[in-house]
């Protein structure tokens, strides 16, 4: 394209966002912020033209999330990185910026790496071993920042960055995912001051009503894409444009804002994806693909709560429905699918595909073994958010029974969420079947800290060879599961989709990939063996000729019935004439 037509684009977005601003001197400063146009080294991970196939995989991990005494983290996570022998594509470092709080999310300086996790290089080095994806902090920053105390202070740039609240402001209406007071008195130079705050008080808003601050964020934008990332994880996004008198969720500029920034991206580094991070319910979270012209790639958030009901209720029904409904992403987007990562297991999501006594329950359970959980304010009162514990224990791990099927129910959930159309992604604690970490949580006061305890990489290592207690069983098989997928074309996460016609706790569908090759995903999501008697032809195969399970390389034989044992999952192909 040429340089007009790009300047044409990136002033049609201008428009909608800053009507009345001069668009030419606008379009020409956003240009020159986001760096020149041509192919970086996030286009070599393009594969055949596209974003991604199949060997696609996402490991979440903060940059300390492993640790041996000596090394940088960062230079950790690389050496761990190496050793999952090619499980995973893409790691997401969550924010490795220095920060004030909430576990890196409360950014200090964009412009730094957090000395403690290691430097620029060691990051670099990071993604030798593995794409990249980066976490844009984009809806606040840390008000230790020194943006924020530009504007305690009252000196430019900072002190019109930010959403001043007055204390009769009128914010009934907005939408919040905290039960905290939203607006947080500051002292400043002009005395106090209301400030804007979403998640916390040290975590205050930006004002994108001022162009400079989207430009301040396409100057971090730029360095990301100097540092190769694959992928831009855009943080809160949905909560990113305030106007007084609306949800202030999901505003249509905030909208805009994301298709600029793809426009932008296909200028700036064409083999770069977006990724939004909106923890809503499944239409809101869905329509940030657009037309296909806004995020690449959308979080599945309503997979986990639903999978987890699905595997806890021993049923899969409301799953089964979900997925049969929903509307594929639009040409060139996928989902990120993923079960636990960082943060908790979001209930906003499975609103309107849950019954309300059955996320009730779901809490009930997560007492029962040892989690916590969140609330966010409605005008009806406190509703439930999120459920914060980790997956292992969810499903049993911390019984003091061990009924041996927590490793069963804790593979077929993965087995679910790895086959279904899209990119898998897995937090790096879940990898390690790592338990409750309540204390931790108390200590802080911060609920998600159960699951976020930090590795030690000579335990982790051991759990790859030889650790041969369930959890270390787990975590091969689950590494397994991945390296399978990616050898299979029928996973390309833009492979069709077909679910199939079972009922009660099985739930099975179907694959294609190119050249029609075929995988029938069946699995049991209960405790008791469950007699299966598949259509042979209605799967388009052939009679007298047995089927492949990719997971434990056995042959099924689909003309007679079969039994699936409690909480199995298998990967059918059938076999060559």
């Amino acid at each position: 394209m040429s340089p007009d037509g790009w300047s044409a684009r990136v002033a049609d977005h201008l428009g909608v966002l800053y009507p009345g601003a001069d668009l030419e001197i606008l379009t020409g400063s956003v240009l020159a912020a986001v760096g020149p146009s041509g192919p970086t080294a996030a286009d070599s991970a393009v594969l055949g033209g596209e974003h991604w196939s199949q060997t696609d995989a996402i490991l979440i991990a903060y940059g300390d999330s492993v640790v041996d005494g000596r090394r940088v983290p960062l230079a950790v996570l690389t050496d761990l990185v190496r050793r999952l022998d090619g499980a995973f594509s893409t790691v997401h470092v969550l924010p490795f910026h220095p920060s004030s709080s909430d576990r890196g999310f409360a950014v200090v300086d964009f412009g730094e790496v957090d000395p403690q996790l290691g430097t620029w290089s060691d990051l670099d080095a990071l993604g030798d071993a593995a794409s990249l994806m980066l976490d844009l902090v984009c809806n606040h920053v840390s008000t230790q920042s020194r943006w924020f105390q530009q504007f305690l202070d009252g000196e430019t740039p900072g002190r019109d960055y930010f959403v001043a609240l007055d204390a009769d402001a009128d914010v009934s209406a907005v939408v919040r995912p905290r039960s905290l007071p939203l607006r947080q008195v500051f002292d400043t130079s002009d005395g106090p001051r209301g400030v804007w705050c979403t998640f916390s008080r040290d975590q205050a808003d930006l004002d994108y009503a001022n162009p400079d601050v989207l430009l301040e964020m396409l100057r971090v934008i730029d360095t990301y894409l100097d540092h190769r990332a694959r992928f831009l994880r855009l943080d809160a996004v949905a909560y990113l444009w305030k106007q007084l008198g609306t949800p202030c969720i999901h505003l249509p500029q905030a909208h805009e804002v994301v298709r600029l920034w793809h426009t932008l991206l296909e200028r700036r580094a064409p083999g770069a994806a977006l990724i939004t991070e909106t923890n809503v319910p499944d239409a809101e979270n869905r329509s940030y693909f657009g037309g296909g012209d806004e995020a690449h790639l959308v979080y599945n958030f309503s997979l986990p709560p639903l999978v987890v009901d699905a595997l806890l209720h021993e049923r899969a029904d409301h799953l089964r429905t979900w997925l049969t409904t929903a509307t594929r992403p639009p040409h060139h987007c996928t989902f990120v699918n993923f079960l636990t990562s960082h943060d908790g297991i979001g209930l906003r999501p499975a609103e309107g595909l849950l019954p309300p006594a059955d996320i009730d329950d779901l809490v009930a359970i997560t007492e029962r073994r040892g989690g916590l959980w969140s609330t966010y304010d409605t005008p009806e009162g406190p509703k439930p958010y999120e459920l914060d514990i980790s997956l292992w224990d969810l499903f049993g791990g911390a019984s003091s029974v061990d009924d041996g099927l927590v490793g069963q129910r804790f593979l077929c959930a993965h087995a679910i969420m790895a086959g279904i159309a899209g990119i898998p992604a897995v937090y790096i604690n879940t990898l390690f079947a790592q338990g409750n970490d309540r204390a931790a949580a108390e200590a802080s006061g911060v609920l998600r800290d159960i699951s976020r305890a930090r590795l030690h990489f000579h335990a982790v290592t051991e759990r790859l060879t030889s650790d041969d207690g369930p959890e270390g069983r787990a975590t091969r098989a689950l590494l397994h599961l991945l390296r399978t997928r990616g050898a299979h074309p029928a996973f390309h996460p833009d492979a069709p989709q077909r679910i199939l016609t079972t009922s009660g706790a099985v739930l099975a569908f179907e694959r294609t990939g190119a050249e029609r090759q075929r995988v029938v995903a069946v699995h049991n999501c209960s405790a008791v063996p469950v007699a299966l008697d598949l259509d042979v032809t209605e799967l388009g195969g052939a009679r007298n000729r047995p089927w492949r399970d990719l997971i434990e390389g056995t042959l099924v034989d689909l003309d007679e019935p079969w039994v699936l044992s409690p909480y199995r999952s298998v990967w059918l192909t059938p076999t060559p004439h």
